[in-house]
């Protein structure tokens, strides 16, 4: 039998420093957020996701950082907040890949064949500039 959603929208951030340390914080707190929501069956790959996206966040940017993590309309919103506003580098085709166990590189090309949706956006707000970079996962 499925897993009953939440009824209600529901919305976290985790406002995070640029620590490495803070991408195993990120994932620990949204397998708690999902696991207090009854979303269980989304936490493996949501999880991927966050971390994929926070570690970009965190490795490719100076500032801090932040993780949001929004559930409406049963579909589960999983974004990185950073402070640089350049745009992140494109994802890799698997044509394109590499060949070897490459550690870089793959991070959004893991995002655009797990996530029903991906995207970035450029932020200003109050003279502050970054960028926002995003991924929906389906309930089903």
């Amino acid at each position: 039998m499925p897993e009953s959603a939440p009824a209600a929208p529901w919305e976290y951030w985790l406002h995070i420093p640029n620590d490495p340390r803070a991408v195993t914080v990120s994932r620990r707190t949204l397998r708690l957020i999902l696991t207090m929501h009854d979303l269980p069956h989304l936490t493996d790959t949501a999880e991927l996701l966050a971390t994929e996206l926070v570690s970009n966040a965190v490795r490719h940017t100076k500032g801090p950082a932040a993780l949001r993590v929004l559930w409406a309309d049963g579909v589960l919103r999983i974004g990185a907040w950073d402070a640089s506003p350049e745009p992140p580098d494109p994802p890799y085709s698997a044509a394109h890949l590499p060949a070897g166990d490459r550690e870089e590189g793959r991070g959004l090309d893991l995002v655009r064949a797990c996530a029903d949706l991906w995207g970035w956006q450029p932020l200003a707000r109050h003279g502050s500039r970054g960028k926002y970079v995003w991924c929906v996962l389906g309930a089903a």
